[in-house]
């Protein structure tokens, strides 16, 4: 049996088995296996093995409303992702870890501010106050002659709700697969082994629990701040005193060791998380209470007092965290290795700094975009307006705008400076591949080498992130400014002698600049839910952000790794006691996906799989970028439990997959095993430059797309297949229990 697994954003079952005719024999509507029908004509692949194909496309983004979901949840999935892209060893990998777990949490503070700016900064405060603003919206007047502290508490009720609706998209998630379940393995190490049971374990849940009590916690510092302005009392020192406790006990709980291990520990800690979320509840009510009831005179300014300086405080914090974790993969790395930082377990904190800048261009934006809409303006904000945003949002999309245009112009510096040695290395490769060809094949081979210059720009995207990421910072620490008062445009008059119009102006390119990049998401994530076409380039994103377990942020998207992973496993099992053996065919991600599983087989089942790889980002990208677990340990470690039946087959054209192991070179020590060195198959794309005497057209580009129509796929298939077959002839059948 052949079981193919397609990569992201893949077609669908028809095409990857290369036949229109085909029907599903397990599985679902979002995810099944599907084969050829028997009046087929293809019903059989290389070394006549049977065809069955995986789709599992549907399950990071099956749904519009899912894939819609991309926008909001972009800088948790991000977040989230850069906790696993943690340095290898034990060294300082719990230091990264924490960091990368308090840099989560403030991106949940980010989410409850930005909340509260629009429903207490601009509408409570701002809008309520003045009757221009409230002038033809019967939807606010009503609440216009209410007193302050009433307006307060029950416009506190929008930033619940945002609240509660992540609290509700997290538990709902946290049950799309449960009933996709094998029983636990014991981790070996840190590596893939864990992936399929995270996510449902104490760990996951006590995060949840963290992160709503550090939300509603947040709204309660805004309201008992803005509180302590008006006049102290003991309530508002008690409630003050026991905010700051409680948000206090959430880093704690995220800085403890051993208190969110992915396995079970004791019940009183499983419970502590629980405890903490139901005292910030009850908090809130009392702080909702206070604020409404209390009898007080507010104090008149322009904003809701102290919540400018509250925003700030968060934005500075993100700065330090992402300088601190920075430093400390740095010094992990220890400058050892001349290879780009990124490779190193730096991916870590330039993930976390994009998710940050994102996260708080994003709320900028909407504040600001609110503002506006108070303000009745379409292009721009004035000092004179009703809803002016705080200072630290305005830093934000101005450092926004400053970091957009600064990453374009290094890219394309990198792009020309780059472009004369990878035109002269895609030269020597065509040339090796195919000399002297004919005149009447040139035309061919210029695209070839085109091809080749454009994969090997992958090698740059690491110091074009690290640029940009470093610029994010710089931008985040000038939200420093805003806690002394400073705004961007009176500032760059007296330093610059720039005007202060041509500031605003830039700052409303900036804002339309994230409502651009806003606009596309959610138009994208429109169109890859509908188009499988369209969702190869733009669910890209999403299929492998999704890829991994929520670790770090609980209100990310789930991960499709805990239905994937065992539904395969449960599978390969199956077919294992019915066949001679199963050759595993991965495309692009697919082998990422199969790398997890091989991982969770039994050695019974083990001995009767083979792999076959092709376009795969392991090595290339993934174990460089996820060095603690998807290094080069966890890939001899996947060819040992297969006993090295392995193939992987790769081209130069192809932009994201490459070798699974490094070539040896001169004076090296030998491959760890023997049987590494022969598992990477290069394959000459296109085959020739010249037309077959049968075609009129040269053989096609391959690139990344899946080629499992090509004749060296199917002999790769016919060689795995035969080692299965004569393994089978030496030792025989065997049972597939579960383990005790």
């Amino acid at each position: 049996m052949e079981l193919r697994v397609h990569g992201v954003a893949g077609a669908g079952a028809g095409q990857v088995l290369g036949c229109r005719d085909v029907r599903q024999v397990a599985g679902d509507r979002r995810a099944g296996f599907y084969r050829p029908r028997a009046q087929s004509r293809h019903t059989t692949g290389g070394g006549g093995t049977l065809l069955e194909a995986y789709q599992w496309s549907d399950l990071p983004s099956g749904t519009a409303a899912r894939t819609l979901s991309l926008v909001f949840l972009l800088p948790f999935m991000l977040s989230n992702v850069a906790f696993w892209m943690r340095p290898a060893g034990r060294g300082l990998q719990s230091g990264v870890t924490v960091l990368c777990q308090l840099l989560a949490l403030t991106l949940t503070l980010l989410y409850a501010l930005t909340a509260a700016g629009v429903a207490l900064d601009l509408l409570a405060w701002k809008c309520m106050g003045s009757s221009g603003c409230l002038a033809g919206r019967g939807w606010l007047s009503w609440l216009g002659g209410r007193p302050v502290g009433v307006r307060l508490a029950l416009l506190a009720l929008v930033p619940l709700a945002a609240v509660a609706l992540v609290w509700f998209l997290g538990v709902r998630q946290a049950r799309s697969y449960e009933a996709f379940r094998l029983p636990a393995a014991k981790p070996q190490d840190d590596n893939l082994t864990a992936l399929d049971r995270w996510d449902v374990s104490p760990r996951a849940k006590r995060l949840h629990a963290i992160h709503v009590a550090a939300a509603f916690v947040t709204l309660d510092v805004v309201l008992l701040a803005a509180r302590a302005a008006a006049g102290t009392s003991v309530t508002v020192v008690v409630l003050s005193a026991l905010a700051g406790a409680l948000l206090a006990t959430c880093v704690v709980l995220l800085c403890a060791p051993g208190q969110l291990e992915p396995a079970p520990i004791a019940s009183t800690t499983d419970r502590m998380p629980l405890v903490l979320r139901a005292v910030a509840g009850g908090l809130t009510v009392a702080t909702l209470w206070s604020v409404a009831v209390e009898p007080v005179r507010w104090p008149r300014s322009d904003g809701l007092p102290r919540y400018a300086d509250i925003v700030a405080i968060v934005f500075v914090t993100q700065t330090a965290l992402l300088v601190a974790l920075a430093v400390l993969v740095l010094w992990r790395s220890g400058g050892r290795d001349r290879r780009p930082a990124l490779l190193r377990g730096l991916g870590a904190a330039v993930v976390a700094t994009v998710a940050t800048g994102l996260a708080g261009a994003l709320s900028a934006e909407l504040v600001y975009r609110a503002a506006s809409l108070l303000s009745r303006r379409t292009f721009m904000l004035r000092t004179g307006d009703l809803a002016v945003p705080v200072p630290a949002y305005r830093w934000a999309i101005l450092a926004f705008f400053l970091t957009t245009i600064a990453a374009v112009t290094a890219g394309a510096i990198i792009i020309l400076s780059t472009r004369a040695d990878r035109r002269r290395t895609a030269a020597a490769i065509v040339a090796r591949d195919y000399p002297a060809p004919p005149p009447e094949a040139k035309a061919q081979a210029r695209r070839v080498e085109k091809a080749v210059i454009q994969a090997s720009f992958t090698e740059q995207l690491g110091s074009l992130a690290i640029a940009y990421a470093c610029l994010t910072v710089i931008g985040l620490g000038a939200s420093a400014l805003a806690l002394a008062g400073l705004e961007p445009s009176p500032l760059a008059q007296d330093l610059l002698g720039v005007p202060s119009e041509v500031l605003s102006v830039v700052m409303a390119i900036g804002s339309y600049l994230i409502l651009a990049v806003v606009v596309g998401l959610l138009v994208g994530g429109l169109f890859a839910s509908r188009t499988a076409g369209f969702r190869r380039y733009v669910g890209v994103l999403w299929d492998l952000g999704t890829f991994w377990p929520r670790a770090a942020h609980p209100f990310a998207p789930p991960s499709y790794i805990e239905r994937a992973v065992p539904e395969l496993t449960d599978r390969i099992c199956q077919l294992t006691r019915r066949y001679d053996g199963v050759v595993l065919s991965g495309h692009s991600q697919g082998s990422v996906i199969l790398a997890a599983t091989v991982l969770r087989l039994r050695p019974e089942v083990r001995r009767r799989v083979a792999l076959l790889t092709y376009a795969s980002p392991l090595k290339r990208l993934c174990a460089q970028l996820y060095p603690a677990y998807l290094g080069e340990p966890v890939l001899y470690e996947i060819g040992d439990r297969i006993g090295w039946r392995w193939l992987n087959l790769w081209s130069n054209t192809d932009p994201i997959g490459g070798r699974i192991f490094s070539r040896q070179r001169s004076g090296d020590p030998p491959a760890r095993p023997r049987s590494a060195a022969l598992v990477d198959r290069r394959l000459r794309d296109p085959e020739d430059v010249l037309a077959p005497a049968v075609d009129s057209t040269p053989p096609p580009i391959w690139g990344h797309t899946p080629y499992e129509s090509d004749d060296r796929y199917a002999a790769a298939v016919r060689e795995l297949a035969d080692r299965l077959r004569a393994d089978w002839e030496q030792r025989g059948p065997h049972n597939c229990a579960e383990p005790d």
